[in-house]
């Protein structure tokens, strides 16, 4: 099977233990890219998280699809964005008060925090973008005024009430919110109607229409990949992938800290 454009997710599946791209891994990218296959970073990063890693790998011309869909993006411009409506983003507020829980707020380029506490320092850390801090209800208000919403929301804290947050949402909006617990103390919220699957269908559909998802190869480790990774013509999990994305994959590589990537590009990329 020919393989004719390539993506993968960022964290966990990419990135090696000093969270770098691996000369191992740049070496292939190029070799494909200038084979004529594009590689497509997909993550529930913001683009700006993304891009520098872009630029890392010298693709960075190439198109992104960040927040697990939600926001696509050609030659820097949106092709497609969906967001939680502003008055979920509202509710999930008022349900956490009287919590300890941090959130975290994103549309497109923008990223709010309510204070630099520990979630955010790690965040800042690991994606190398700095947040704008400033009130839940402040953000709110201001995106209210320009007719826009979050396409990402993140809540972090201990894992006890993050159950309790989750329950309520399941409970209310089980139709409109998919709720994404990428590890114990983190829940990342997104509209219901998008995945990183859509993410890629709405690419193809753009920017490459001779493409199908039998055309595709995908990389990923969690369960918000299991999707895309069923879907695809080759699906491909590294080895430290959650169980139920292992079950799914069409071949298994090393893990992320091995150049599992690297290594699945280098025999299924020819």
């Amino acid at each position: 099977m020919t393989m004719k454009i390539a993506f993968s997710d960022i964290d966990g599946t990419l990135l090696n233990k000093d969270r770098e791209v691996s000369p191992a891994l740049k070496k292939e990218v190029r070799r494909i890219t200038e084979n004529g296959v594009p590689f497509i970073l997909i993550s529930s990063r913001m683009p700006a998280a993304m891009t520098h890693l872009q630029d890392d790998l010298r693709i960075s011309g190439l198109p992104l699809i960040a927040y697990n869909g939600g926001w696509v993006l050609v030659d820097g411009q949106a092709i497609h964005s969906e967001e939680i409506p502003l008055h979920i983003v509202r509710e999930i507020d008022g349900l956490r008060s009287g919590s300890s829980l941090s959130v975290q707020l994103f549309h497109g380029h923008e990223w709010y925090v309510e204070s630099m506490d520990f979630y955010a320092l790690r965040e800042e850390n690991n994606t190398k973008v700095s947040p704008s801090v400033r009130k839940m209800k402040e953000t709110t208000s201001d995106w209210q005024a320009r007719n826009i919403s979050a396409h990402k929301v993140m809540v972090m804290g201990e894992p006890a009430e993050l159950d309790v947050l989750v329950e309520q949402l399941e409970r209310e909006f089980d139709r409109e919110l998919h709720l994404y617990r990428s590890k114990d103390t983190y829940l990342e919220i997104a509209s219901k109607r998008i995945s990183k699957l859509t993410g890629i269908e709405m690419l193809l559909a753009n920017s490459y229409p001779d493409f199908s998802l039998a055309d595709c190869i995908a990389f990923g480790d969690n369960f918000n990949d299991v999707e895309m990774l069923q879907a695809v013509g080759m699906g491909v999990a590294v080895a430290n992938a959650k169980a139920a994305v292992l079950a799914v994959a069409d071949r298994v590589v090393a893990t992320n800290k091995e150049d599992g990537v690297a290594e699945g590009l280098r025999s299924l990329v020819v």
